[in-house]
């Protein structure tokens, strides 16, 4: 979904008042467990403001945009959201996950809500429906679940014949269980040796990296979530240190000097038209172009399958 195509569509569909002396300035509300600087949001944040001002509106001009953020204390959503509310915004985002969502939802039937999707949206209890979405509800999908196998099948074939190809996730994210079940058995489908590595903080990201070194794993595959996009820069350092080849969930990985990434392309959303009837799903698959990078991996990284940048 690029630009354009949001400005086509934001303006009608959220209802907002045309500009004019008498009329007041609509509220954008953005509701996250994280704030809007940190490492996992500060691209999705950005690109949030660009489509905003390609739209027309302009943070603090003819626009109010609200950030409220819980600080990674999830107990705080629904009195967030709910002020959000009361407040009379005229679109409510929410990122980070189902609980964003579920709390704006919980609270309103009748203000948009544009939903930054990854979890498992049905066995995550959300039950929701992705391509048919109703309600006051649209937003873009980053299928964290669905793409596990797909980044497991990249990995295999740029690096073939691996005895041992390891899984870091955390056992405390939403997507965990069904991350594990995934992983496990798309790697005994095809007779792959495999270890899943667990981090809850980024205190325990240097020992797992340690493991990794004691093992001796081929490659590794990184889980979609909310904090290894935060410790984006601490997984790099430690795979470049350690010498593994990583594929990472989304282009941001690469782009900061990962070796690869197979997922979404958080510098590149735009919020999608108010008026979609599902979720869109900006998936792309990339390679760095860092030689000292591929280098470090001890890698020559073959061309790029772009089949593999869609699924159905």
């Amino acid at each position: 979904m690029r630009r354009r195509e949001f400005i086509a569509g934001l303006g009608g569909a959220a209802a907002w008042p045309v500009m004019g002396l008498a009329q007041p300035v609509p509220i954008v509300g953005f509701l996250s467990n994280t704030p809007p600087d940190a490492q996992g949001n500060a691209r999705f944040v950005a690109a949030f403001r660009r489509g905003l001002r390609d739209a027309g509106y302009i943070s603090d001009q003819n626009v109010i945009i609200d950030f409220q953020s819980t600080n990674n204390q999830p107990d705080r959503l629904d009195g967030l959201a709910k002020g959000l509310v009361e407040k009379g915004t005229a679109v409510i985002v929410t990122a980070g996950g189902n609980p964003a969502l579920e709390a704006a939802l919980s609270r309103t039937s009748t203000i948009p809500i544009v939903a930054l999707i990854g979890s498992d949206t049905v066995g995550s209890g959300l039950d929701l429906s992705l391509s048919r979405p109703g309600r006051n509800l649209t937003g873009v999908n980053v299928f964290a679940v669905q793409l596990v196998p797909l980044r497991f099948q990249l990995v295999r074939e740029v690096v073939p014949n691996a005895e041992l190809i390891a899984f870091l996730a955390n056992p405390s994210g939403l997507n965990a269980a069904v991350d594990g079940i995934e992983y496990a058995g798309i790697a005994k489908q095809v007779g792959q040796r495999f270890l899943i590595l667990h981090v809850r903080s980024e205190s325990e990201c240097e020992a797992a990296f340690a493991r990794l070194a004691e093992v001796r794993p081929r490659a590794l595959v990184v889980e979609s979530d909310p904090l290894f996009n935060e410790l984006a820069d601490r997984l790099i350092v430690f795979a470049h240190r350690y010498s593994v080849p990583v594929i990472y969930p989304r282009r941001e990985f690469t782009v900061d000097g990962g070796l690869m990434s197979y997922g979404t392309d958080i510098s590149d959303w735009v919020l999608p038209p108010l008026r979609a009837s599902r979720f869109t799903q900006p998936i792309v698959a990339a390679f760095s172009n860092d030689r000292r990078t591929v280098r470090v991996a001890f890698l020559i990284v073959p061309p790029m399958d772009s089949s593999k940048a869609s699924i159905p």
